[in-house]
């Protein structure tokens, strides 16, 4: 009976605690011989760790990957990458610096944490549950950029929109070079300067008030090929598995594909994107991108446009009320050092979490033991769409 060849998958696992020693990552799936490039994965750490309205920790940590498995000579070698970010500001045994929470701050996972887990003391919750978890994604998502870039995909993401001030770029494959720099340029991820500034004014309000806020993240992903994802199964379908991505990321609370939610607010003759065809030798194309790059779960050839609502910061400088588990006494919540916006940060981890996915489905579609295997699959398909399309000579 012939063996059952197993589908090529990519998958990561991350542990560690905010304040533990050290975050790590297990990145398994990814062929061999994928250049693993410090500037994107090391920038992406460190945008990551920027923005206006970030909090003192931000000052002590300088997240640097470091490689201890599955990297040889600066490509990955087929094996699970392990990678390794040191904590600077490792506490979580000293009880004195780090003591226990007996009061759960509203919004936070400290108090379904600590009635899960039987508990009055939040700290064991709150140090895994914390965003500082998001630099190992950052980290696993910025991997899987690195080979995404060798089949010429490319993924950006920036912030669209916090409280009242919204930015009306649109960022191009052709000018994308520009785009990242105007984002790049921006102390809170924002390609426009007048908005830029006006977001700023917000958030430096918010800390006046001592509040925090949210806002909009959004990703564009380019150079996909036509077919990555699925029809056949719900779970298989690239928006909804975009849709948990995005969604896993603390903080957020939804998500939007291409027009999202205002296609409840338009009829389907300005919802759907017409089909032309297309100059010789080229796929039908699109007259505009309201499906955001993805119809029937599965790339269309369009820029893939995913938006993610961030909520704003559950940890108020003048706290929330709550109640003292170990007496049930109604006190202000207690206060661990945090930001007053994480949304620039926030943009960046969603960058990584999109191509991560993004590179999932490419994997699952082209298989491949290398990465010149896998660009000889992509090849190959394309030649063969192309065929049966009447698209060749």
């Amino acid at each position: 009976m012939p063996m059952m060849l197993p589908m090529a998958t990519l998958r990561y696992t991350t542990a560690g605690e905010s304040h533990g020693p050290q975050l790590t990552t297990i990145v398994e799936g990814l062929p061999a011989g994928v250049p693993v490039r410090p500037e994107i994965v090391d920038e992406a750490l460190k945008r990551r760790q920027g923005g206006y309205g970030r909090g003192g920790r931000q000052r002590i940590e300088t997240d640097i990957a470091e490689w201890v498995g599955g990297v040889r000579l600066g490509q990955t070698t087929g094996a699970p990458v392990a990678i390794r970010i040191p904590n600077r500001d490792s506490r979580l045994d000293d009880l004195e610096r780090t003591p226990p929470v007996h009061r759960p701050r509203p919004g936070h996972a400290d108090l379904a944490g600590a009635i899960k887990t039987a508990s009055n003391d939040c700290r064991e919750t709150l140090e895994r549950a914390s965003a500082r978890e998001t630099a190992s994604r950052t980290a696993a998502g910025a991997l899987a950029r690195c080979m995404l870039r060798e089949l010429g995909i490319e993924v950006v993401g920036f912030v669209r929109s916090l409280l009242d001030v919204r930015a009306d770029a649109e960022p191009t494959a052709a000018g994308l070079k520009d785009f990242v720099a105007a984002r790049d340029a921006s102390d809170v991820a924002c390609p426009e300067e007048q908005a830029s500034a006006e977001m700023i004014e917000r958030i430096r309000q918010a800390k006046v008030d001592k509040d925090t806020v949210g806002g909009v993240a959004e990703v564009h992903v380019f150079g996909c090929p036509i077919g990555l994802g699925s029809f056949a199964q719900w779970h298989t379908r690239l928006d909804a598995r975009l849709g948990a991505a995005v969604l896993g990321i603390q903080a957020f609370k939804g998500v939007e594909v291409g027009l999202g939610f205002g296609v409840a607010e338009r009829p389907g003759s300005q919802v759907h994107d017409p089909i032309l065809p297309g100059e010789k030798g080229a796929y039908p194309q699109r007259a505009s991108n309201n499906a955001g790059g993805i119809e029937g779960g599965m790339t269309n050839g369009q820029p893939v446009v995913v938006r993610g609502a961030m909520k704003p910061i559950s940890t108020l400088l003048r706290g929330l009320p709550s109640v003292d588990l170990r007496t049930g006494e109604a006190l202000s919540s207690d206060y661990e050092r945090s930001d007053v916006c994480a949304l620039p940060a926030a943009s960046v981890v969603m960058e990584q979490v999109v191509a991560f996915e993004i590179a999932c489905v490419l994997r699952e579609k082209f298989g491949g033991d290398s990465l010149e295997e896998v660009q000889a699959q992509l090849a190959c398909h394309d030649r063969l769409a192309r065929q049966k399309l009447g698209l060749t000579d």
